[in-house]
């Protein structure tokens, strides 16, 4: 897989105790890379983090994204070959109610991680993941593209925005003129959905703290669409994206911004999410009063035309299979409680990798 690129390589990833940052980890680990972990110290239960046990990285930094000092000696240490930049403080809703800290965690802390490989001059390729919600919402009915513009109406999606022009402004600034360093990309994700998810406001952990509490979930939106997608389909496109930036020239091709999302199918409302999940493990739900909430977009979709000609990446996994394995892992947590959560989570690695072959994805394939 992956041209067998990231056996013994180092790779730093940051926010490794978060939902995706585990996950990711999980796959480098099996890939044969060296995996390091920087994230803050507090780790919640449940978690996937807590699911993966010990050993599962060569080592583990706590500090906060923005602590320069701490970066650079990390850096000088344990001297990556990649970096998957995924540390940040990822709800909308949070946003709300600290925006200062969302706005300098995302946007300032990126430019911190970056600032800390440019003056180590680690020549890492970079990869900085950002999100779907970076771009300016026009509630348009075609996918966004790499190329449109950016904004964001809360405070979550500007803060993904400046992220996104930080890592330009630092990449064509420091790193393209300097041959010592490495390339730096930004990956944009859809709604990534996925088992071992646990994080307020969020719709399928929502859904699974309703079940296993025996209540009814409240839905806000019902009728909002969203580009679900598996955890491992999102993070086969960072993989196969930090894979072919740290063997190519720093070339504006791959040194640039890529959407990961799923297909158009996939772009579904909440109430077919839910009835969906519901097929898996029955759940009940309803729509209350209205209420004065938070502004949240009620369509978005993302177009992979770009990262599928450039890199020949696709997703493996339609609307149904990222839903069933999603409410797969947590009933076998938390209604079967079968335990060994992480041998279960290679086996759907296996069949998620097993599908990506069958379909002739680029990323799977034999060498």
């Amino acid at each position: 897989m992956f041209g067998d690129f990231y056996r013994n390589r180092r790779v730093l990833v940051t926010g490794h105790t978060g939902f995706k940052g585990s996950w990711l980890a999980l796959w480098l680990a099996e890939l044969g890379a060296r995996v390091d972990g920087f994230s803050l110290g507090t780790v919640g239960r449940p978690s996937f983090y807590e699911t993966l046990g010990k050993g599962a990285f060569a080592s583990e930094t706590r500090g906060d994204i923005r602590d320069l000092a701490t970066l650079k000696k990390l850096t000088r240490r344990i001297k990556p070959d990649v970096i998957f930049h995924l540390a940040a403080q990822p709800l909308v809703r949070k946003s709300y109610t600290d925006p200062l800290d969302t706005l300098s965690t995302n946007a300032i802390g990126t430019a911190t991680l970056l600032d800390a490989v440019r003056q180590t001059e680690c020549p890492a390729s970079v990869v900085v993941v950002t999100t779907d919600k970076c771009y300016e919402n026009r509630h348009w009915n075609y996918g966004y593209r790499e190329s449109d513009a950016l904004g964001g109406h809360d405070v979550y999606s500007a803060s993904k925005a400046a992220a996104e022009i930080v890592a330009h402004s630092w990449r064509r600034s420091f790193f393209e003129p300097n041959p010592k360093l490495g390339g730096v990309a930004t990956a944009r994700g859809g709604n990534v959905i996925g088992g071992g998810d646990y994080a307020v406001d969020r719709l399928l952990p929502d859904c699974i703290r309703a079940l296993i509490a025996g209540k009814t979930l409240e839905i806000r939106n019902p009728g909002a669409t969203r580009p679900w997608q598996h955890v491992l389909d999102c993070l086969s496109g960072y993989l196969t994206l930090g894979a072919r930036l740290a063997v190519a020239p720093k070339d504006a091709e791959l040194a640039a911004a890529f959407n990961f999302g799923p297909d158009a199918r996939s772009n579904r409302s909440v109430r077919e999410l839910v009835e969906q999940a519901g097929q898996v493990w029955p759940l009940k739900w309803k729509q209350p009063r209205r209420r004065t909430e938070p502004h949240e977009a009620s369509l978005l979709h993302l177009s992979t035309d770009k990262a599928a000609a450039v890199l020949n990446w696709s997703p493996a996994w339609d609307f149904a299979a990222s839903v069933s394995g999603t409410m797969a892992w947590y009933a076998r947590r938390h209604r079967e409680k079968k335990g060994r959560m992480r041998e279960f989570s290679h086996e759907q690695l296996a069949a998620f990798t097993e599908s990506a072959r069958r379909q002739n994805i680029a990323w799977a394939a034999s060498t």
